[in-house]
């Protein structure tokens, strides 16, 4: 049975890191839309990709805290650190070259050598992420189906599958993140998704 638990409660983070741990599913709020999230790990991340019916040739954000766990994962290009001074913490997932001596399962990329980074503007993925490392997240809705702007939607959406749902309320912003290319620094970013950024202010930041 799901367990949903507000996302403020006294130990709630703490409840969801062990949640985590044991490779469970979990269902977490950002500022965008409610996320599925487990640890970047080949088990929990087939059962993600199983619960949303999505295709493993997509790949798998992670939501981290920091600049220095984005350097520790991937290599941040000059145009994904212009990104990031201006739009992170927030809406904004930037694809980079994952790092070469940092062993990852290839979920994570859709088998290419890149990984999707985003620092979210809200505090119950970044704390998971200063406890835990890079979190592995995506969308909690099935695949073509709406996004989850509420608690109640994710657990309509999976039911049992998601083991713990952080409730936060509906969330602020109702988009998914944009996102941008800047894995190859050779080659002009590319705007993969437009989403939570508008096209406009991405382009103006990289001009």
């Amino acid at each position: 049975m799901t367990r949903i638990i507000p996302a403020q409660a006294p130990g709630a983070i703490r409840e969801a890191a062990e949640a985590l741990r044991r490779g469970a599913l979990i269902a977490i709020p950002t500022e965008t839309v409610y996320g599925l999230a487990v640890l970047p790990q080949g088990a929990p991340l087939e059962r993600l990709l199983a619960a949303k019916h999505r295709s493993a040739e997509k790949g798998i954000q992670l939501l981290i805290d920091s600049m220095e766990q984005a350097e520790g994962m991937a290599v941040l290009t000059d145009a994904a650190k212009r990104l990031a001074a201006r739009f992170w913490p927030g809406g904004l997932t930037i694809v980079l070259s994952r790092r070469e001596d940092v062993p990852v399962p290839e979920q994570l990329g859709g088998g290419r050598p890149t990984l999707g980074l985003r620092l979210p503007d809200h505090e119950m993925p970044r704390a998971l992420a200063r406890l835990l490392g890079p979190i592995a997240a995506s969308s909690a809705n099935i695949t073509g189906e709406p996004d989850a702007a509420t608690a109640t939607r994710v657990a309509e959406s999976f039911g049992d599958e998601v083991a713990l749902i952080l409730d936060d309320g509906p969330v602020r912003g109702g988009t998914p993140s944009s996102v941008v290319d800047c894995s190859d620094p050779g080659v002009p970013p590319s705007i993969l998704r437009e989403g939570a950024i508008s096209a406009r202010d991405i382009e103006a930041a990289l001009a």
